[in-house]
């Protein structure tokens, strides 16, 4: 495909090469910036209770900021959001709400319906749906309820509640369009879904963020009411920022105007004086209390809202314009019948082609966001097979949109978090022997790839990994640019680790960065007909860092067998396994191994495309193929001490318990941590082998040296081209074995993906007794019954998106080597053999089942919940869940978790429907 197709296309070339900056304004704001580990300034590390929801409205944000729908420039110096109040509620709805991990059963969880509509990855165009009860939303009910119950109940969602009944709700549509880099059109829809006629308050918001209250950059910046368009009537705010200049906000129908500041309310919160007498919740005691001297009188400050009060009759709609732009209003409008053009402040330039005079709310404000509109549909026709049906084509382009919606504005200075800020009180010197000490060289200021922006609006390492393969599909400079940023020296730890997440930068993630980087480069490749051999090149040499920190740090015996600890997989073993253990001495992880294992061989794969064009890589890539030989070895020969990691009675890979005497054990769990084995297998092809004489020397003196070799390293498939060889840790013999207990469905194979955890052991629990307690694993196809890393993910029976993916990948590679003639039972005892890029597509099918409509209309993902499944305003609105139930599909834990999940448009791009 080449690099300028749609103009979308062409929007994406030129932000590109820095000639427009089309994505400088975006969906960068948080959907929760409060309870977060950058905003908590707490002596013990308590986030979620250092700044609670009750206290969002009232006080001003350190280091970022959230909203309900909004936008903001890529530093997050200026924010839009939206503000709802439906008449009832105690405050006004400005953000979402949500359980912290302390009082949900299962940790944390946003009781909001949102929905991601759509999105360019310009931004040029998006759409999103918020759901907004008539009723007065039930903060309280939703908190007791859910301490009420226990870990064994499901949770108490807001539909549970009733406050949708009768469908006595808003739908509130927000859309933008952006007429160019700094112009930006917005839209916002209100529709009456019940039977009679409901009061909306909507007050669209604008405010900057607070960067001067700190002590270190004094500037503030300026809301004001500007001078009004005339013959528009419109209201008009003037703002001017130090960094951005002038620019104006212009709202339709002539609202009244609020201004205030963003500042903390000081007097609510903690009984001191305010510092001014406007402070951030001002809007909430004017609309709600009628307390007119919360607002500023002279109509200026740092947070303003334009307040539209509505009253909608049933199944009314009603819509508002407003632009936020760089044009100077009474500069850049039509003055007469018939004039085209205009003039824009500063600079005096015309306005481009296509765009509306600031005074046009009518033919020319909606023509834009038809164009808009239309050239989303052309970029997407261009990304979406033509073949799928409408409904796969929906799931992709919802997925796309939620995405793209995931992005954020991300800040966070380590070193002045700690010291704290010359205006504010000195933080706690414990904080110093707490979370986060090793990593005062992290400074994060940038936009970034979310899993969920409302249950983790922080960056994970490998969630980050996985985001950018279907990212790549839509916009792979973006998606280039993530991988490269965790690797920056502002990132990554001067010892070579990358920071997992917030919660614990030093905790450890499965290395899956060389893998999504040698992804994203063959899917640029792909689609742009040209290879970034630049960003290849520049991702290698700083994962070598990283690679020889995990040998370092990760295989203390030097025996190339790797412990890993945490390892993304939470609650999936028997102990914790980010703890030390309770038995005493150490675990011989089978995952931590395999991981290293893909790890070799995905710098192996990267070593040799770039050694092509120069030499020089032909003896790091015989490092590490003789690296991947000594792992699978140690994997399947010795161990640290003489037991392999195969348990050749059962068939499967198996962690092992190394005790202070010197007794091992296996912890027979079947788990995904032996199949993760598979994950860790490449071809060698002989014309790329052939190129490189100085690697094909290296590697057979290595062969002939080692007598064992063989049994690592398949060369048993010839071509006309000479002799292939398979790299794997998992040998022919042991792949029958290990597919035989996955493609079982009484074990891992669910009629939505491979489980996490074989259904074996819901009627065999493994169980052990260490120190008078019982530590036991068993079954648990839904949310998970302990408070393992807080009890709001599971890893013991439930479907989860980015092992499956690389499963699906494993296999693809595994036939590409054995082609049809090695075939296995697909299911197992189904008598039904199958070769393994069928099983491959077997497992793709089954994971893109969870969201289509099945034969009776319903999608699985939604489960039992019949709004979803039926109500024509709900059917047709996708959630991306974190994981999902392991016997009936159903979405589970946080519910717009687009990050990883968005992967199944990549499978169904690959594999179809």
């Amino acid at each position: 495909m080449p690099r300028i197709q749609t103009t979308e296309d062409q929007r994406l070339e030129e932000a590109r090469i820095r000639k427009k900056h089309w994505k400088r304004w975006g969906p960068y704001l948080s959907e929760r910036q409060w309870g977060t580990v950058r905003e908590d300034y707490s002596p013990g590390g308590t986030a979620w209770e250092y700044l609670p929801h009750d206290h969002a409205r009232s006080r001003a944000y350190r280091w970022g900021e959230d909203g309900i729908g909004g936008i903001s420039d890529r530093h997050q110096m200026l924010c839009f959001g939206l503000a709802l109040w439906n008449g009832r509620d105690a405050i006004l709805k400005e953000r979402l709400f949500g359980l912290t991990g302390n009082q949900g059963n299962h940790g944390e969880d946003v009781k909001e319906y949102y929905f991601y509509l759509d999105s360019t990855p310009t931004h040029s165009y998006m759409r999103m749906l918020y759901k907004y009860p008539q009723a007065a939303f039930p903060y309280e009910s939703l908190v007791e309820e859910s301490q009420r119950r226990g870990r064994g109940q499901p949770e108490f969602e807001l539909l549970d509640a009733g406050v949708f009944s009768a469908d006595r709700y808003f739908d509130v549509f927000v859309e933008y369009a952006k007429a160019d880099v700094e112009d930006i059109l917005i839209r916002i829809t209100a529709v009456n879904r019940g039977p009679e006629a409901a009061a909306l308050h909507v007050l669209p918001q604008l405010w900057f963020r607070n960067t001067w209250s700190w002590g270190k950059d004094l500037r503030r910046p300026l809301a004001r009411k500007g001078t009004s368009v005339p013959g528009s009537a419109c209201a008009c705010v003037e703002l001017q920022h130090w960094q951005y200049g002038k620019r104006w906000l212009l709202c339709t129908g002539q609202p009244e105007l609020l201004f205030t500041e963003n500042e903390t309310n000081n007097a609510r919160l903690f009984g001191t004086k305010n510092r001014s007498p406007y402070v951030k919740d001002a809007f909430h005691e004017y609309v709600i209390y009628g307390n007119k001297a919360a607002v500023n009188p002279d109509q200026m400050g740092t947070k303003m809202a334009a307040y539209y009060p509505l009253q909608l009759d049933a199944s009314q709609s009603v819509t508002l314009k407003l632009r936020l732009t760089d044009l100077e209003p009474l500069a850049a409008m039509d003055t007469g019948a018939g004039l085209v053009g205009g003039f824009v402040s500063p600079g005096m330039q015309e306005r481009a082609e296509g765009v509306p005079a600031t005074n046009d709310f009518a033919a020319g404000f909606d023509g834009l966001f038809a164009t808009r509109q239309k050239e989303a549909e052309e970029f997407y026709a261009t990304r979406i097979p033509k073949e799928l049906s409408d409904d796969a084509k929906a799931v992709m382009r919802q997925s796309f949109s939620g995405m793209l919606w995931s992005k954020q504005f991300y800040h966070y200075d380590v070193q002045t978090w700690l010291e704290g800020d010359p205006a504010e009180p000195k933080p706690p010197a414990e904080r110093w022997n707490g979370r986060n000490k090793e990593w005062t060289h992290l400074y994060n200021d940038d936009i970034m790839s979310m899993p969920d922006k409302w249950e983790y609006p922080w960056y994970a390492a490998w969630d980050l990994a996985f985001h950018c393969i279907p990212l790549a599909l839509v916009d792979p400079d973006f998606a280039k640019e993530q991988l490269i940023l965790l690797l920056r020296e502002w990132y990554m730890h001067p010892n070579g680790q990358l920071p997992a997440y917030e919660w614990s930068f030093s905790d450890v993630n499965p290395p899956v960065h060389a893998w999504a980087a040698w992804r994203v480069y063959k899917i640029e490749r792909r689609m742009r007909g040209a290879a970034d051999r630049g960003f290849l090149e520049k991702v290698f040499h700083k994962l070598l860092l990283n690679f020889t920190w995990w040998v370092n740090r990760k295989d203390p015996d030097g025996a190339n067998i790797f412990q890993g600890g945490f390892l993304g997989l939470d609650n999936i073993g028997v102990f914790d396994r980010s703890a030390p253990l309770p038995t005493g001495g150490k675990l011989e992880q089978s995952d931590g191994t395999s991981w290293m294992g893909m790890y070799c061989l995905n710098m192996l794969a990267i070593a040799l495309e770039l050694a092509k064009e120069d030499p020089a890589y032909e003896d790091v890539a015989s490092k590490f193929f003789e690296h991947f030989v000594y792992i699978a070895r140690a994997m399947n020969d010795f161990g640290s001490g003489g037991r392999s990691l195969w348990d050749d009675a059962d068939g499967f890979y198996y962690d092992v318990l190394k005790l202070p005497n010197g007794e091992e054990h296996f912890l027979k769990i079947r788990s995904m941590v032996g199949l993760i084995p598979l994950f860790a297998v490449e071809t060698l092809e002989p014309e790329i082998v052939d190129c490189l004489p100085g690697f094909k020397r290296r590697m057979q003196w290595f062969i002939d040296n080692h007598p064992d070799v063989p049994e690592h390293i398949e060369m048993t498939q010839r071509s006309a081209r000479g002799v292939r060889r398979l790299l794997s840790l998992v040998n022919r013999k042991q792949l029958k074995r290990v597919l035989c207990r996955m493609l079982d469905e009484t074990e891992f194979f669910s009629p939505y993906g491979v489980r996490a955890l074989s259904r074996y052991h819901k009627d065999h629990p493994y169980e052990v007794h260490v120190n008078g307690n019982l530590n036991r694993v068993a079954y648990e196809p839904a949310e998970s019954a302990t408070g393992l890393f807080g009890g709001n993910s599971n890893w013991r029976g439930p479907i989860w998106f980015p092992v499956n993916y690389l499963l699906v990948e494993s296999l693809q590679k595994y036939h590409h080597y054995y082609g049809e003639d090695f075939k296995v039972e697909c299911p197992t005892h189904s008598r039904s053999e199958c070769d393994l890029w069928q099983v491959a597509a077997e497992i793709s099918r089954r994971l893109i089942r969870i969201f289509l409509r099945d034969s009776k209309g319903r999608r699985p993902v939604d489960g039992g919940t019949e709004l979803f499944q039926s109500d024509p305003y709900w059917r047709d609105l996708i959630l991306f869940y974190e994981y999902f139930h392991g016997d009936n599909g159903a979405g589970i834990g946080a519910s717009h978790q687009t990050g990883w999940t968005g992967l199944v448009a990549k499978l169904i791009e690959q594999s179809g429907e």
